[in-house]
């Protein structure tokens, strides 16, 4: 056996279990509801109300994975409105904290999906502890 072949036997061997440890999340996000059901590792781990457009607004309905996270984020559409937690998925639509928790378990945002800041905040470093590409989010009626 080759130095070059060893090497890359004990790397596979290293490294292998740190990409199976990653796990899956799933966000699956029920709009009639105004709930959010996480997945994590194919179990139910949490289940949360959320905010999702009101009227005259939309949430995208549909299956995206998450594309970049921002802990600290303010909206560039809205006058600087915290966004805490954000985990974008499409274009302008996030998962993120917000501050007006009593209006969570009906329609209220522009379009992205709110949550408690705890919440979010848990949400948050799950997606970060998977990574981007094995957090997806399901949004459906």
């Amino acid at each position: 056996m080759t130095l070059l072949r060893i090497i890359c036997l004990v790397l596979t061997i290293i490294f292998t279990p740190l990409a199976a440890a990653a796990g899956s999340l799933l966000a699956k996000v029920d709009i009639s509801q105004q709930t959010m059901t996480v997945v994590y590792n194919g179990k139910v781990a949490y289940r949360w109300k959320v905010s999702t457009a009101r009227r005259g607004k939309i949430t995208p309905l549909g299956t995206y994975r998450a594309k970049w996270l921002s802990k600290d984020h303010k909206s560039s559409l809205y006058d600087d409105a915290p966004m805490p937690y954000s985990i974008f998925f499409r274009g302008n639509y996030a998962i993120h904290g917000t501050y007006q928790v009593s209006k969570l378990g009906r329609p209220a945002s522009a379009g992205c999906i709110r949550l408690h800041p705890d919440h979010a905040r848990v949400l948050f470093n799950l997606t970060r502890k998977v990574g981007l590409k094995n957090m997806k989010v399901k949004i459906q009626n």
